[in-house]
């Protein structure tokens, strides 16, 4: 087994040592071994964990969040989540779209919309989140394909029985996750239509007579669960998600 030093690790992952050890201290997030001298020493797990952190992080996820989020990760490994995600990146690398729409299909009957959102789609685009045009590829791919099979389950839902609604995007950065959103809504009773763009101000007044469902990330801020207080206490049929 290969051993990395703090000075290393924070080289290899582009990460202030400083902040490593807040990592390992104050989170928990890092267990690295010492030595007899109590120098610690990281392995090639810890530092796929240090990336796994770094994308947590970058992807606006709070660093007090991330061990949970991280245990969650476990768990899909146990669960064989894991095995899914790998196969789902198996048929993003064959780059048909064709093929990869018959998959999501298979898939898609097989389990629920907020099971497929927060433990097979979510997790993957997080890993595909990056720099590297074959990754940028693989990502768009996925979420065009993600998009058009949930605008046709919600077309097809609008025929039948349900509240309606508009899921709106408020400072969130990511259109694609309003259609996944969208489609766990559906499962509650939702027929939603998505705005399709993420919106910086957010005005009720704006959608008469339309009942909003807000989507603001994962991590909503304390200014937006208070104005949403404030407009359901206004009487305005508005809602957060998540």
């Amino acid at each position: 087994m290969t051993f990395y030093t703090i000075g290393e690790v924070a080289e290899l992952c582009n990460v202030n040592p400083v902040t490593l050890r807040a990592w390992q201290r104050r989170y928990g997030l890092l267990k690295p071994q010492r030595t007899d001298g109590g120098h610690r020493l990281f392995t090639e797990e810890d530092i796929e964990r240090i990336h796994q952190i770094k994308r947590w992080i970058e992807g606006g996820v709070q660093v007090s969040k991330v061990k949970a989020l991280l245990n969650e990760e476990a768990d899909d490994q146990q669960s064989g989540w894991h095995d899914h995600q790998a196969v789902l990146m198996q048929q993003l690398q064959l780059g048909d779209p064709a093929v990869l729409r018959s998959w999501l299909a298979e898939i898609c009957q097989q389990h629920d919309a907020q099971a497929l959102v927060k433990h097979l789609f979510v997790p993957l685009r997080r890993r595909l989140h990056g720099q590297q045009s074959a990754l940028a590829s693989m990502l768009s791919l996925l979420d065009g394909a993600l998009i058009a099979h949930v605008a046709i389950t919600l077309a097809v839902a609008r025929r039948k029985a349900g509240r309606d609604a508009l899921l709106v995007g408020w400072n969130s950065g990511d259109a694609t996750r309003l259609w996944l959103e969208a489609w766990v809504a559906l499962e509650q009773g939702w027929r939603c239509d998505v705005l399709a763009h993420p919106l910086v101000q957010l005005r009720p007044e704006l959608f008469p007579g339309q009942t909003l469902l807000v989507w603001c990330g994962e991590e909503p801020t304390a200014l937006q669960k208070n104005q949403i207080l404030a407009w359901q206490q206004e009487g305005l049929p508005v809602s957060l998600l998540g």
